[in-house]
């Protein structure tokens, strides 16, 4: 990759990115490294672009689509409000524009950028400390454009905070201070940070989960079962191939769609059993496994719908906001740079300069900037299941991921589509949250096998960061008499 090449005149970079080029070598290829399909400088025929980069499309977008939709319930948006469906396509075009220039400007690795599961934990804190809680609102007695004024004040807080927040991600990235901290950014600093954004949402994962356990353990076996029973279970397709004479014709391949696609499966089956049973009234009236608990809101939507700056309102900022939104930023840029390390190596590049470091959290802070100025409700990160796609598939190529991106854009600017995802019932999407924020705890582990266990200052650290990272919120939300459990009180 030319274009991630440090300029000459950055002596420190050069020397550093010099030791990081001969650990590369010195170290033995890995297996992925060897066999890859296309690399990240390959372009593969359109065709398969598409394919690969919808299958790109549909591993992210199932965890992306989820925080809009949790987010939705603590805005206090009725379920048949079609602003949750202008919400969901909001967040799918600002992940696709943000992952057109990363790749193509900003590290120039194959990543994928989406919504951050970093920012889930200080956006309820604001919407349930700073805002009275849904369910001690008199939403059935307000107007509906009092309602529409509740929301709008509460999106409007969370714009401003994160996009506060941003302006110092991307003084770090323009500055180059991302760079001159990756010496202390150690195994043992991301670890903390990273697993604590998995564990920290497991009051929230109970509480939508038990919304109906059936439903949600069903939608978490099923994915446990496509990605660790049926991996290996082969299915036959049939796919366009191009002959010696540059003609088309069918032919048949086998493919291990439970591994490539475990959560988009779960999803969409256990979807359309919510649907079934709705159907025949199986389930009674609401149930939040119901799929029409949100009433006319597919013939509300209009088709089309281009999200803009300034759609929900201009952002407000708070103190409170900012402050809590800030751990976040941290947490969100440490996990960004692991995976740009981790996509390199499982791509068959070599190790990512400082400088497209920079780059990388330069472009992730304007992707910040622009969630908060068009109001997706969390922030932007590098997406670390695309990167594991990328072992599986064996095409690291970066024209598939930008592929992606393209689909990610149209796809939010139907607004039909968007308003068709916000019907996933909230058990379903629960389902999916907790085998997402598992394998975002268990991706925070792993780089423990880095870390010298033995050493107690060590062992010090990272309890005490993990220990201590669990307690401090809890004590503030019980300071402001919030709990899960008075929560679900009032709703019921």
């Amino acid at each position: 990759m030319a274009e991630a090449q440090c300029p000459e005149s950055c002596e420190a970079e050069e020397e550093e990115s010099a030791e990081l080029m001969a650990e590369s070598k010195a170290a033995p290829p890995s297996r992925s490294n060897t066999d890859l399909i296309y690399s990240v400088e390959d372009v593969p025929p359109w065709y398969l672009s598409l394919l690969f980069g919808f299958q790109h499309y549909l591993t992210m977008a199932s965890g992306t689509i989820s925080i809009p939709i949790l987010v939705a319930s603590f805005l206090c948006l009725e379920e048949d409000d079609p602003a949750r469906g202008a919400l969901v396509c909001t967040v799918l075009v600002h992940s696709g524009i943000v992952t057109l220039v990363q790749t193509t400007f900003g590290v120039r690795l194959p990543v994928v950028q989406g919504t951050d599961f970093a920012y889930i934990v200080p956006v309820i804190t604001l919407l349930t400390t700073v805002h009275r809680p849904c369910a001690a609102l008199p939403l059935a007695n307000m107007t509906q454009e009092e309602r529409q004024e509740e929301w709008l004040v509460r999106i409007r807080d969370v714009q401003g905070a994160i996009a506060t927040v941003s302006v110092f991600q991307i003084s770090l990235g323009f500055t180059g201070l991302v760079g001159m901290m990756m010496r202390w950014i150690t195994p043992l600093a991301i670890v903390p940070a990273v697993t604590l954004i998995g564990i920290s949402l497991f009051d929230v994962c109970f509480d939508k989960v038990s919304s109906h356990w059936g439903i949600s353990i069903m939608t978490i076996a099923m994915m446990i079962l496509s990605s660790q029973y049926f991996s290996n279970v082969a299915v036959p397709l049939v796919v366009p191939t191009k002959n010696r004479r540059g003609c088309f014709s069918l032919t048949t391949t086998k493919a291990k769609l439970f591994k490539s696609f475990p959560v988009p499966l779960a999803l969409f089956l256990t979807w359309g059993l919510c649907g079934i049973l709705t159907a025949y009234n199986v389930l009674p009236p609401g149930s939040a496994a119901r799929t029409d608990t949100s009433g006319d809101l597919l013939q509300r939507t209009p088709w089309l719908y281009v999200p803009y700056p300034g759609q929900w309102g201009w952002p407000t900022v708070t103190a409170a906001g900012v402050v809590s939104m800030l751990g976040a930023c941290m947490a969100s840029i440490l996990e960004s740079i692991a995976d740009y390390h981790a996509c390199a190596r499982i791509s068959g590049a070599p190790p990512p300069p400082i400088s497209a470091i920079n780059r990388g959290v330069f472009v992730q802070g304007l992707g910040c900037l622009l969630a908060g100025l068009l109001g997706t409700g969390s922030g932007t990160t590098s997406c670390s299941e695309n990167v594991l796609v990328i072992s599986v598939t064996r095409v690291a190529s970066r024209r598939v991921v930008q592929t992606s991106a393209v689909i990610l854009i149209v796809s939010g600017l139907i607004g039909k589509f968007g308003a068709a995802l916000v019907t996933i019932p909230e058990p379903v999407v629960a389902g999916v949250l907790v085998v997402m924020l598992s394998m975002i705890t268990s991706i925070g582990l792993s780089p423990l096998q880095q870390v010298d266990l033995s050493s107690s200052r060590n062992l010090f650290i990272l309890g005490f960061s993990i220990f201590f990272g669990l307690l401090l919120p809890k004590a503030r939300l019980r300071s402001e008499g919030w709990s899960p459990n008075r929560r679900r009180k009032r709703r019921d």
